[in-house]
């Protein structure tokens, strides 16, 4: 933020306020005081002049009524005088005009220039004939002063009009008075706005140095630094504007601090949230995405912020971001390449308090697995109807001819009995298998281990099925000589073993080779079984292993397997913290591999 130059500062502007409500209170009082003092001034002035006039007028009509011989003084003379006694600094000239408008004297220093002659002024006329007195004030042309011509009618004892006395008299040094008192006061109005500004530039500072340091902290807190506090300079309510700025302060601090603890604890659920979380304004903008979010998408947070999110989920042809809002969830579909990747989107609105929309969170959530375990699930459960279906079906028939009569016949009753007992064994062992199955999935087992060498162990297996076999099959051993000791349920492995060498025999041509190896490493045994079969295509070796799964299912059936064998070896040696795996290649053969742990800790105490 800019620095505040002083002549846009509030001291500047106090400052100017103040000396101005004084300059006008000044200028009003001092209007008021000069025109009443000029008033008052010229009245004292008119009222010594008319006093002086009445005193006058006294004397010439004394001098009027005296009697003259021809030794004393003409009337002219005495006038003169009386005349010239009553000039001072401030009467310029005074006549005595009788009743015939004669000036009878003046005084004048060179009265001849106006003695004995008459005068026209109308002033004179009215105050000899009407006894009128007035007055005027004209300019003297010569200097520009400005003079008072007074008109007074002289009377006698019985009140009768003898003449008149002209008088000008000066009003100058009156003027000059006031010009000398508005000099002083002009001087007193700049001494007095020169120490109001002083004042006021004193006042303003314990007004403004306050606000400057509120100011100096919230910029601050604007930086995020709320560990200063503004000087408390008083108790008034500047004071105390200071002190509800240092509690803002502090409450602000604490909740500046909550909002972080809060923004932080939101990152983190945000960041290690797995679900996908987006949000967006109530236009449809993306202003928040976490990373599993841009994970699932394969974008970059950077570059689809402030983009639609409709373009984002890829809906734009189907939905607008209006439609979205009225959606709770969605399915989205962004499987590539035959591999699934499928997306539920939660929808959810972000309402303001008055109830308008603000936005949306959409929480992407990976359903790829569960739609997987759905679909699985649906699989299985058509392939268990059906696995039962046909030896029930098969059952139903035999048993309805039996029924039918056909029981009665020696020859076909024993064979219809066989054919539904076979049925019947086949759904046992389906049933079994689904039950072990089951016991596995929800670990619901107990396993009897004890420490075996695998080696004979693994010979006395094979010898059983050697003995059984019906086709002809070569069993090559590639079975160590020294024994090899592991700890394992030995009925569990034997059931692994039986499903993987049983399904070697089933699919082993006459003439056939299985071989059955047996190798020691550092951590682990690795068991194969290896035949000459028809072999599995390569896209279908890893589903060996799922449940119902046969590469041939006419011809697996027809050989009496239910799907699970494999399944439950995986499972098997999955409990037994092992792998199980195979390789195979059509036309040439199957392997089936798989690994038990060794602990080397107690080899020496089995050995």
């Amino acid at each position: 933020m800019k620095k505040v130059r002083f002549y846009q500062s509030i001291q500047l502007k106090f400052v100017l306020i103040y000396v101005l409500l004084i300059a006008i209170a000044i200028q009003i009082i001092g209007s008021y005081f000069v025109n009443q003092l000029e008033r008052q001034l010229v009245t004292n002035f008119s009222d010594s002049i008319e006093e002086r006039v009445n005193l006058l007028a006294y004397n010439l009509e004394q001098e009027t009524k005296k009697k003259r011989d021809e030794t004393s003084p003409t009337l002219e003379e005495d006038v003169q005088v009386v005349l010239q006694d009553f000039v001072s600094k401030d009467i310029n000239e005074v006549r005595f005009i009788d009743q015939n408008r004669r000036i009878v004297g003046t005084s004048d220093p060179y009265p001849q220039r106006v003695v004995g002659k008459k005068t026209s002024d109308f002033a004179v006329k009215r105050a000899l004939l009407v006894g009128t007195t007035s007055e005027k004030i004209v300019i003297d042309p010569k200097n520009g002063h400005r003079i008072r011509v007074l008109t007074v009618p002289v009377r006698s004892s019985q009140n009768e009009i003898i003449g008149a006395v002209y008088i000008m008299a000066t009003m100058e040094h009156v003027y000059n008075q006031m010009k000398g008192i508005n000099n002083i006061f002009a001087r007193g109005t700049m001494i007095a706005l020169a120490i109001t500004a002083i004042l006021g530039v004193l006042l303003a500072q314990t007004i403004t140095r306050p606000m400057s340091d509120m100011r100096r902290q919230a910029l601050e807190m604007a930086k995020g630094n709320f560990s200063r506090k503004a000087k408390i300079y008083g108790y008034d309510e500047i004071g105390q504007l200071a002190l509800t700025f240092n509690n803002l302060t502090r409450k602000l601090q604490e909740a500046q601090a909550t909002t972080e603890g809060e923004r932080r604890k939101l990152s983190s659920v945000l960041a290690h949230m797995t679900d996908g979380v987006i949000a967006t304004d109530r236009k449809g903008r993306i202003i928040l995405i976490n990373d599993p979010a841009a994970n699932m998408l394969n974008v970059s947070r950077e570059t689809v912020l402030s983009e639609p999110i409709i373009d984002l989920l890829g809906l734009e042809e189907e939905y607008t971001f209006e439609d979205l809002l009225e959606k709770d969830s969605l399915i989205l579909d962004f499987s590539i390449n035959q591999k699934p990747f499928i997306l539920r989107a939660t929808v959810s609105t972000i309402q303001k308090e008055t109830g308008l929309i603000n936005g949306i969170i959409t929480v992407l959530h990976d359903i790829t697995e569960q739609e997987k375990i759905d679909q699985e699930r649906r699989e299985f459960v058509a392939n268990v109807s059906h696995e039962l279906r046909t030896p029930l079906t098969t059952m139903r028939s035999y048993l309805e001819a039996l029924a039918d009569g056909a029981w009665q016949d020696e020859e076909i009753a024993p064979k219809f009995l066989n054919v539904t007992q076979t049925e019947t064994e086949r759904m046992i062992r389906l049933v079994n298998d689904l039950l072990q199955l089951s016991k596995l999935d929800s670990h619901d087992y107990r396993f009897s281990k004890d420490v075996v060498n695998f080696t004979e162990f693994y010979q006395h297996i094979i010898d059983r099925f050697e003995m059984a076999k019906e086709q002809k099959i070569t069993f090559v051993r590639r079975l160590p000589k020294q024994p090899i000791y592991v700890y394992i349920d030995p009925d569990k492995i034997t059931q692994v073993l039986d499903n993987i060498i049983s399904n070697a025999i089933k699919y082993s041509p006459e003439g056939g080779t299985i071989t059955f190896s047996l190798e020691q490493h550092e951590e682990e045994i690795v068991v194969s079984v290896k035949d000459e079969g028809v072999g599995i295509p390569k896209d279908n070796v890893k589903k060996i292993f799922d449940r119902f799964y046969r590469v041939d299912k006419a011809r697996s059936r027809n050989l009496g397997g239910t799907g699970l064998g494999l399944a439950i070896a995986k499972e098997m040696v999955g409990a037994h913290e092992g792998s199980i795996w195979a390789k195979s290649k059509e036309g040439v053969g199957t392997t089936i591999y798989f690994t038990l742990p060794i602990e080397r800790e107690n080899e020496d105490d089995w050995a």
